[in-house]
């Protein structure tokens, strides 16, 4: 068993780092310019690589941890070989921004050995929570119930969803929400990992639905509002919700998809973020005067952006502050359109939840 051991120790933590290299690589890719990122992280995929073959000798009886780390390597590895060439002289950056898939692929198979490993659990918790060994302890005990589900929604499916329930908190308490709608093409089950470790560490609900087709339809929202509610109607059946806390929330057409549904007078939730939206003052027209006044939105856009121009984050902040909402704005300097999970802790503080450095109160 020294051996296994040993060989555990081996694996998982060049596998925590190149989870984080392709996670730094998602937040600054800045595809006119993508092999920069590369060269700056070098060559974090060798040292995994020398170490994965040391699964192949583990026995039978510990298949249960052997499979989901062979997996999370396989996938992990995969997503640096397609973004390093994809990032490369001739590459092609639209597929460098597609190969950072195979990341929640990865993450989603590492996932279960999280109550059985601290390294593993601290790694699905947002850096200023992992020191909290309180935090540690309380989730290597989850509450039942708790943890990740994923409902009719295999990847190639539409109109599903993933949700993770907090694992703390025994008997569930009335929990936060944060509904997170992935960009084009798009799902939210690879979309729910760019939420999930703070939400874990805040013990706030979320959700992540994938859209009726390949994005969110924006020109006829109808049938995906009505998809929305239902998954929050079957949420709400599963765990108990605070109704003063709910954050709907989206990247790229999934921001853009927030503002069109949550604009409109019957949305049940109380907080907007769009994260590297479009925006056009048509989208007031969805809404009433009494869903407008006081709203909070807080919209959040890179100055990087290639896809949608900082300036309709801008023109949004405007347009939605002299309509009476309650804007807040977050406009950072080295963002292109990519999704900046440092942003996460600081709207679940915007929405009302103490999410202190030593973890939930």
């Amino acid at each position: 068993m020294d051996q296994e051991l040993d060989d555990l120790v081996a694996v998982v933590t060049p596998l925590l780092r190149l989870l984080a290299a392709l996670e730094f690589a998602g937040r600054y890719l800045h595809l006119p310019d993508s092999g920069a990122v590369l060269a700056a992280l070098g060559s974090p995929d060798t040292p995994l690589r020398a170490a994965r073959s040391r699964l192949d000798r583990w026995p039978d009886r510990l298949e249960g941890v052997k499979a989901p780390l062979v997996t999370a390597a396989e996938a992990s590895l995969a997503g640096w070989d397609r973004l390093s060439a994809a990032a490369g002289p001739g590459g092609d950056p639209v597929s460098a921004w597609r190969a950072l898939r195979q990341l929640p692929r990865a993450q989603e198979a590492l996932w279960p050995l999280a109550p059985l490993l601290p390294p593993i659990s601290r790694y699905f918790l947002d850096a200023p929570a992992r020191a909290s060994h309180e935090l540690q302890a309380r989730l290597m005990d989850p509450s039942p119930g708790a943890g990740v589900d994923h409902v009719d929604n295999a990847y190639g499916t539409h109109g599903g969803y993933s949700v993770y329930f907090p694992e703390t908190g025994d008997p569930p308490q009335p929990a936060p929400l944060v509904m997170a709608l992935h960009g084009g093409t798009g799902h939210g089950r690879g979309f729910l990992w760019s939420w999930l470790p703070a939400a874990r560490a805040a013990g706030a609900l979320l959700v992540a639905p994938t859209s009726l087709d390949a994005t969110w339809n924006l020109h006829a929202p109808e049938e995906d509002s009505a998809n929305l509610l239902r998954i929050l109607a079957e949420t709400r059946a599963r765990w108990p919700i605070d109704p003063s806390r709910l954050l709907l929330t989206g990247m790229s057409d999934g921001g853009t998809f927030a503002y069109i549904s949550g604009l409109q007078p019957d949305s049940p939730f109380t907080h907007l973020a769009p994260v590297a939206a479009a925006f056009h003052p048509f989208m007031l027209a969805l809404a009433d005067a009494p869903r407008l006044k006081d709203l909070p939105i807080h919209i959040v856009h890179g100055r990087l952006d290639w896809m949608f121009p900082v300036e309709l984050a801008q023109q949004a902040r405007s347009s939605l502050a002299a309509a009476g909402c309650a804007v807040e704005y977050s406009e950072i300097e080295d963002l292109s359109h990519a999704y900046p999970r440092e942003i996460n802790r600081r709207l679940l503080e915007w929405l009302g939840v103490n999410v202190p450095e030593s973890g939930p109160a």
